[in-house]
């Protein structure tokens, strides 16, 4: 345990954040927490939007580049004057007592870094609401230590940071998946502090939706390439999540088989995939929206299907890359 509190370095990467930006940095210099012993750091990728000319109202460091967000974030470290790093993403904001929660367990034995719970901001936007909903939901599955969390709520020590080797600058997304592969890898652990809270701005739409879960479905694919062990899944993203983009690919392929009048009987194994597809989809969307009492949770029939299709359109994209020999 600290018998001070530390001095903290909070990085932040944007990219056209102007709806954001103001109440993320807000939540930031009003923690309750010494303000001398904090620096603040934006890495803002080329914005197009007012995102930078929002954030120079605020006492932060402000950086302008053309780099990826893991990119940044390694920029970000080196001029970081602290030892530790804290990363919150442009479109999330934090509560007041979020480091307070945090900073005392990336103290403990072989804690490398430490995670607190994630809610939706945007609770307004009912399908914004319903990704939040199963996130939740996947994040309660956390124990007391886990493998990898997001980058919009996490602390690292920056020496541990350094010993890895910083961020897969080569994954646009995906890099915190790879990043707890490699900071595990080595012996270290990641705490998670339920109680220290962080509210993301979950997509408001299903075409943000999908375009989001494109990019993820590139880059796990990626993943899976590099380290093969990662395909069985965690405890935020499990084997059951890895699979539906097969078992579309399966029901997709016994329909286009089908065609084929020799074949026409597996179109009865079609029908059994999807058939149990949608069951499965309706049964998980249900069971959340019991939970949380909200009818609205029904959408993520829909978000589910999204979701496959988007993961399995990125794993096709980025099998030709592999095959162009244009994955790097």
């Amino acid at each position: 345990m600290f018998d001070v509190l530390p001095n903290v370095s909070i990085i932040i990467s944007s990219m056209n954040n102007e709806t954001t930006i103001e109440e993320c940095l807000q939540a930031l210099l009003t923690q309750n927490y010494p303000s001398d012993n904090l620096e603040i750091i934006l890495v803002d990728g080329g914005s197009k939007d007012r995102t930078v000319e929002l954030a120079k109202k605020y006492p932060i460091k402000i950086y302008q580049t053309t780099l990826n967000c893991p990119a940044a974030y390694n920029y970000a470290q080196k001029v970081a004057l602290y030892p530790i790093l804290g990363f919150v993403d442009s479109d999330a904001k934090v509560e007041a007592d979020w480091l307070k929660k945090l900073v005392p367990r990336i103290d403990e034995p072989a804690v490398g870094g430490v995670s607190g719970s994630i809610d939706t901001w945007n609770t307004d936007n009912p399908w914004a609401r319903s990704i939040g909903y199963e996130l939740k939901t996947r994040y309660r599955r956390v124990g007391k230590y886990t493998k990898r969390v997001a980058t919009m709520n996490l602390l690292l020590k920056k020496s541990v940071l350094e010993e890895v080797g910083g961020w897969a600058e080569d994954m646009p997304s995906q890099y915190d998946t790879e990043f707890g592969y490699q900071l595990t890898s080595r012996g270290y652990k990641i705490a998670y502090e339920p109680s220290s809270v962080c509210y993301h701005f979950n997509r408001p739409t299903v075409q943000k939706f999908y375009r989001q879960q494109l990019q993820y479905g590139k880059n796990t694919l990626r993943l899976y390439f590099k380290h093969g062990t990662l395909a069985k899944g965690d405890e935020i993203t499990d084997v059951g999540m890895n699979i539906q983009p097969i078992w579309l690919l399966s029901t997709i392929i016994s329909f286009l088989l089908g065609i084929v009048p020799s074949l026409n009987f597996l179109w009865y194994l079609t029908s059994v995939l999807f058939l149990s597809m949608f069951i499965y989809y309706v049964y998980s969307a249900a069971k959340i929206a019991v939970e949380f009492k909200d009818k609205t949770a029904m959408r993520l029939i829909l978000l589910y299907y999204v979701r496959s299709i988007a993961w399995f359109n990125g794993a096709v994209i980025t099998t030709i890359m592999y095959i162009r020999g244009r994955h790097k």
